[in-house]
């Protein structure tokens, strides 16, 4: 926290994924506790509860697991988000869960993550909800997959049964196009290999945890090819300072904009050039992701929210008959072709009708499922919707951002799926 450029600090934000029970929790307990990021107090309440509790060790899963309902039940329902830092870097962790019927808290903590913690437990190796919240991982278009491979105090610090976990997940992951991943043994409990190296596994030769998630690079994560600029708000202030000031605000998706650049507006085409950048700092010499600014331009152009600033040698794909992979959320109802919903994509927002499912994906297997009729609470599939005003957007592999949509009942407005434009 003394670090005098902390702001500066580069942010990692990472998932924790994996079955019930295989100590995600307790590993990130384990990662605040041994980087001292707790305070005192938090500490004497773990102490008393595990205490009561009857526990031998110190339970530092109670540190993520807020809910009372996880307490009793020694399990994670909701996503908790944590934040710790070194002096190398800043984390954000979100800790999902592992049920299967919690699939889209999953979705929901891995979405704007940068890199995933695969936990196994070794003693049971890869299993079904391993290769969920793998195919999930990808799907998400998630760079980095760590695979922790955990309690191998329970397997004598077995180098043969963490070699065999290896080749059966490299032989699940072949089909799965995730650029980067490392396997670490762990045992998150005693604290082996996660911020120190362990001397218990002397033939694992690789970086304890933390170092890995401290080095990792993550740099060329961001899209800065592609500039995008969805505007949100149009501010006129009318005050005599700001007398004729036409700013449009929002967040740069992607890309980069300077002043003097040429854009264009999407839907209406027409062609200006930036004139300022400004940010509650002052003006900027130029914005990026995840920069919020407002953008004025060297003549007046009607823009409102869902618009969207684009450069004319580069724009995005335009259209209203939308192909994605869906994952759905809602328990009370299932998604049926002719369905109807209120799409948002951005800062824009219409209505889109489901043309299709194409087909479910059997997320153990990878299998394709045909002739499907509707989905159903966590399934993952492929559809084409329809949308009643053109959206401006990229594949989900290209562009995180301009790639994804959200679909919402209208009539509960219980948000029902998140989709990932092919």
């Amino acid at each position: 926290m003394s670090n005098p450029n902390y702001e500066d600090m580069e942010l990692l934000r990472f998932t924790t994924a994996g079955s019930v029970d295989d100590g995600k929790s307790t590993l990130i307990g384990r990662l605040m506790y041994d980087t001292k990021t707790i305070f005192e107090d938090q500490l004497e309440a773990i102490e008393k509860t595990s205490k009561q509790r009857g526990d031998v060790n110190l339970d530092l899963a109670l540190l993520t697991d807020g809910l009372r309902a996880e307490r009793e039940q020694g399990i994670t329902i909701d996503v908790a988000y944590r934040y710790f830092a070194t002096p190398r870097r800043k984390f954000i962790i979100a800790d999902t869960p592992g049920h299967i019927q919690y699939t889209r808290n999953m979705v929901t903590g891995a979405s704007t993550a940068n890199l995933a913690i695969i936990l196994i437990d070794a003693r049971k190796g890869v299993i079904e909800q391993t290769c969920r919240h793998s195919f999930i991982a990808h799907l998400l278009g998630i760079k980095h997959l760590t695979v922790a491979v955990n309690k191998m105090d329970l397997v004598d610090w077995s180098q043969e049964k963490f070699d065999e976990i290896v080749a059966s997940y490299k032989a699940f992951a072949s089909r799965l196009s995730i650029p980067e991943i490392t396997f670490i043994p762990i045992s998150a409990l005693h604290g082996d290999n996660v911020v120190n190296k362990s001397d218990n596994m002397p033939w694992y030769l690789g970086a304890p945890l933390l170092y890995h998630l401290e080095t990792v690079y993550i740099g060329t994560d961001v899209n800065h090819v592609d500039p995008r600029f969805p505007v949100q708000y149009v501010i006129r202030p009318h005050s005599d300072e700001w007398h004729d000031f036409r700013g449009f605000a929002g967040r740069v998706a992607s890309g980069v904009f300077k002043p003097g650049d040429d854009v264009t507006v999407l839907p209406s085409g027409f062609n200006a050039k930036v004139k300022a950048i400004h940010s509650h700092d002052g003006e900027m010499a130029e914005a990026f992701s995840p920069h919020s600014v407002a953008i004025t331009l060297d003549r007046e152009i009607d823009m409102s929210r869902g618009d969207m600033l684009v450069k004319p040698s580069n724009q995005p794909t335009v259209g209203q008959d939308i192909d994605l992979m869906l994952c759905w959320f809602s328990e009370k109802k299932s998604l049926q072709t002719r369905s109807k919903y209120l799409l948002k994509h951005t800062s824009k927002e219409c209505r889109a009708v489901v043309r299709e499912i194409k087909y479910k994906v059997d997320v153990n297997s990878l299998h394709k499922i045909e002739d499907i009729q509707e989905i159903g609470l966590n399934d993952i599939a492929r559809v084409t919707l329809r949308t009643s005003a053109p959206l401006f957007y990229d594949s989900y592999r290209k562009n995180r951002i301009t790639g994804s949509v959200i679909l919402v009942d209208e009539f509960s407005n219980e948000t029902v799926a998140a989709g990932m434009i092919r």
